[in-house]
């Protein structure tokens, strides 16, 4: 049986390449500008690809005639007679304007917007898509600095953007806000694999465009989820890797019936042991949808959402262990009665999340457009943690008499619980002729949610009624935006850009905490934001923007927490200026984007380096402060089969006349680096196509020296460190069985070094994050 299959496969195999192929490959571009993300497909066979973020498609045809379809909300056509390898260029610039998936067009940007931006192609994220975070695959662009807790890229990551932690970086998922309404940072380990699910995305940095949610001080992304599909596909993937971390997604999607109606799905399975000492990670998650297409409408319900158990690495490893055991992870430890050190097997962090959206993109004429969203989430978990000689009456335990004596401690479990809901609406109204492009949009969002804890066993005292709560607060925030932005074409070269937002905001907490007996807060916020910018084209090739944008964010739930455990005032809003100057260069061989920014803070809730016990970062008021830098990323096409993408930032990041505590004294100690803010950070990737399905990258990314506190105390200084990954992907066309197996390899940290990418510093004391030495990840993906 084992022969006649091998035979019938050499068989299928041999007559395939019997048939003469040939390559049809261009570069799609508008006004001289690539587009990534453009869908082209064969009309007679429904089969194509999507151009990666150069512009560039590739497709390999049997000879013939065929009619090859360009859809990017606009829809171009052209008839090609294949008997050789072509190139065919497409440009975007004079296309029909009609009805496509622009659920974002209202929040991003594009060549001809005074924004700084940098774009993540699908074609980028699958060829690096093996079960690692999103903040993962975003390392290589411009200014970002990302981290992981469990050292490899699963479970719990982070991202910061010029200097900027997550909970400064505005998210959107198809225009929707995603950031934690009340901590305002974004948690990837409860959507594992969304990579899978993800058409591109975009990164604004700086204050950006006006968006919905969470204000942006160091960047925006921006998330757009798979689009419809003309041809129905399934695929699966698999891939396995170091600390036996292993990926299973399979996907399918009808294609259009009925020539109106799409429906897709993902399911996924993420399993990490982690490269630290039992930061295991196990990430389930979905993605559905249902989409209708209609030549003016296009409407979308999505359901995707996740459930991870992660062991907790958040506590980092003591800075006296590192150079003995660099994946010990404390977290979990105790001693039994025997005197013996153990860890306890369930310190976790479990957590599911929900999400479900309704898109309706209408056109109406060729100058008026709409979107309208409506969304809804539920989120609930907790996290377990073992508590060695515990305070019992702060666990709302009473204290027992044993052999006379009064008892006040025990070992104990508790869990810390998180129920909570967000839901709301976001819309644009969007007029666009030869002259102006004018949006007004807004939303509207409100989240409600459940802090509680239980104590679920104790050694020796007597335990409360079961699940009976011993802290619950409850917090309420609702979030209003609205804004008007209009770019006009005051000439051919000159165009103008103006942006108006006014947001506020109500938060309100009752009840204690598990630290505070008290925790009531009642505050509220009105913002007023505005942007505005020009560009001016030169000549084909070159062009100059800039931009100022005012921006105001308000204090987040530890920041109160803080305040009030410390005896102090509220925190208070934080402001910036942003000023953006930038220069664009491209021709056929090269693009070259270069910017200077100046970001000046009044009152920036900067970094402590500090902790809390759920291992995120404490933040405190900073006067005045400033960023100043200068970025510049480039491509460099040397030949067909030889690309080179560099980028560097250089950035001068200051505490002016910066005050802190020194013997219960507030101390001036003058002007401070901020924390977790290198003044250089650097990238590139070099692209090798030595055969037509072959591609091979050279990734290098270089962090430096930077403070994990802002009083450059030399025991909180993180070396800088150089990391080079190797990332493989051979694409077997017309495989028999499948229309495509596509073979994934990535080797990360190849030259082993011994880094660490983030950590803490309490007064001296000192924590730190390493990150995996060389490891491996080797992925197949089925496609039918």
């Amino acid at each position: 049986m084992k022969n006649i299959l091998f035979s019938s496969l050499v068989i299928l195999f041999s007559m395939s390449a019997l048939a003469q192929q040939y390559e049809l490959k261009g570069i799609v571009s508008r006004k001289g500008e690539p587009l990534s993300g453009v869908t082209v497909y064969v009309s007679e066979e429904k089969e194509g690809t999507q151009t990666n973020d150069l512009g560039e498609y590739r497709l390999v045809l049997s000879e013939g005639d065929y009619t090859i379809d360009f859809v990017f909300g606009n829809r171009k056509s052209y008839e090609v007679n294949l008997t050789e390898d072509q190139i065919l260029d497409v440009d975007f610039g004079d296309a029909e304007e009609v009805l496509g998936e622009v659920f974002l067009r209202s929040i991003r940007v594009d060549a001809d917007s005074p924004i700084t931006f940098s774009n993540l192609s699908n074609e980028e994220i699958e060829s690096r898509n093996l079960g690692q975070d999103i903040p993962i695959l975003m390392n290589y662009l411009p200014s970002v600095v990302t981290t992981t807790d469990a050292g490899n890229g699963v479970g719990y990551t982070g991202i910061r953007v010029r200097g900027s932690d997550a909970t400064r970086t505005n998210v959107t998922i198809n225009g929707v806000p995603y950031n934690d309404a009340e901590s305002q940072g974004t948690f990837w380990v409860n959507l594992g694999d969304f990579a899978s699910s993800t058409e591109n995305i975009q990164l604004q940095r700086g204050v950006g465009t006006s968006t919905n949610g969470a204000g942006a001080f160091g960047a925006s992304i921006n998330i757009l989820t798979d689009r419809y599909s003309e041809e129905a596909s399934a695929e699966v993937a698999n891939s396995y890797g170091s600390f036996n971390t292993h990926k299973h997604t399979a996907k399918f999607n009808t294609g259009l019936f009925n020539d109106h109606w799409d429906f897709s799905g993902r399911a996924s399975l993420i399993k990490s042991d982690g490269y630290i000492d039992r930061a295991d990670s196990e990430l389930k998650s979905y993605f559905l949808q249902g989409a209708y297409v209609a030549d003016n409408t296009l409407v979308k319900a999505i359901m995707f959402g996740g459930k991870q158990r992660t062991y907790q690495a958040w506590n980092g490893i003591p800075g006296d262990v590192l150079d003995t055991n660099r994946t010990y992870n404390p977290s979990g430890e105790y001693t039994d009665e025997q005197g013996n050190i153990k860890f306890y097997d369930n310190q976790t962090d479990n957590y599911q999340q929900d999400h479900y959206q309704l898109l309706w993109n209408q056109k109406y004429d060729t100058n008026w457009s709409s979107n309208l969203a409506f969304h809804y989430t539920y989120g609930r978990g907790y996290y377990e943690e073992y508590e060695e000689d515990a305070n019992l009456n702060s666990f709302g335990l009473s204290n027992f008499m044993a052999n006379g004596e009064e008892v006040t401690t025990s070992d104990l479990v508790n869990t810390s619980w998180l129920d909570n809901h967000f839901y709301g609406t976001t819309f644009s109204l969007n007029y666009k002729n030869s002259k102006v492009d004018a949006i007004l949009g807004g939303g509207w969002n409100r989240y409600d949610g459940d802090h509680f804890g239980e104590v679920i066993y104790t050694r020796f005292a007597r335990n409360n009624d079961p699940l009976e709560p011993f802290y619950f607060n409850n917090a309420v925030k609702t979030d209003f935006n609205i804004y008007g932005k209009t770019t006009v074409s005051i000439t051919e070269k000159l165009a103008m850009y103006g942006d108006l937002q006014l947001r506020t905001i109500s938060y309100e907490a009752t009840g204690p905490t598990e630290e505070l007996e008290v925790f009531n807060v009642n505050d509220s916020f009105s913002f007023f934001n505005p942007k505005f910018g020009f560009t001016y084209q030169f000549n084909k090739a070159h062009q100059l923007y800039g931009s100022f944008a005012r921006a105001h964010r308000e204090p987040v739930r530890r920041d109160y927490e803080a305040a009030i455990s410390n005896n102090k005032p509220n925190p208070t809003e934080e402001k910036l200026n942003d000023y953006e100057l930038g220069w664009r260069f491209n021709d056929s061989k090269t693009q070259i984007n270069a910017n200077l920014y100046f970001m000046d803070y009044k009152d920036q809730l900067v970094l402590t380096g500090q902790i809390d016990n759920e291992g995120a970062a404490l933040r405190e008021n900073s006067d005045e402060s400033y960023r100043l830098g200068l970025e510049i990323d480039a491509t460099f096409r040397i030949t067909d089969y030889l690309s080179i993408r560099p980028n560097i930032a250089l950035s001068r990041n200051k505490n002016i006349d910066f005050l802190t505590i020194v013997d219960d004294e507030q101390v001036n100690i003058g002007d401070t680096d901020i924390s977790f803010s290198p003044s250089i950070v650097g990238g590139n990737m070099i692209q090798v196509n030595p055969l037509k399905n072959l591609r091979i990258n050279w990734l290098t990314k270089y962090v430096g020296e930077q403070y994990m506190s802002n009083i450059e105390a030399e025991s909180s200084e993180l070396d800088d460190y150089l990391v080079n990954d190797l990332n493989i992907q051979y694409t077997w066309d017309n495989a028999p069985l499948f229309k495509e197996v596509l073979f994934t390899g990535l080797v990360n940290n190849i030259f082993d070094e011994k880094y660490i990418s983030n950590g803490y510093y309490d007064d001296g004391y000192v924590a730190y994050y390493p990150q995996a030495t060389i490891n491996f990840l080797a992925g197949v993906t089925l496609k039918f």
